[in-house]
């Protein structure tokens, strides 16, 4: 069996790749896995990083940007689902030091 090693802009590319599909097809461990990948292979694209990569990394850079908007819809919708099912959501508040903190806000659907 022979290893061969993969560019890390590749495995860069694989997880971005892996990451849209798990956000598309709300696949959370899968979501879970390619971050970690995508992580991973940032490192390791950083240590050997080459000014002839820019144009890939361009790229790579472009595809992050969709993925990350599509995180970012994905969120607006899961906020939206809780809210409307009257689940508890935090809200950005000052403290009286100018402290940004979160508080707490419930919402009851009904009387019983």
């Amino acid at each position: 069996m022979s290893l061969v090693a993969v560019h890390p802009l590749d495995a860069l590319e694989s997880a971005l790749q892996a990451e849209r599909r798990a956000l598309l097809e709300h696949d959370v461990d899968g979501l879970m896995r390619s971050t970690q990948a995508k992580l991973e292979a940032l490192a390791a694209a950083e240590r050997v990083a080459r000014p002839d990569d820019m144009a890939r990394v361009g790229e790579l850079h472009e595809l992050n940007r969709a993925n990350a908007v599509l995180l970012a819809r994905r969120r607006r919708e899961v906020a939206w689902t809780l809210r409307h099912l009257g689940r508890t959501e935090s809200t950005g508040v000052y403290n009286g030091a100018g402290y940004a903190s979160a508080q707490a806000q419930s919402r009851w659907l009904g009387s019983g």
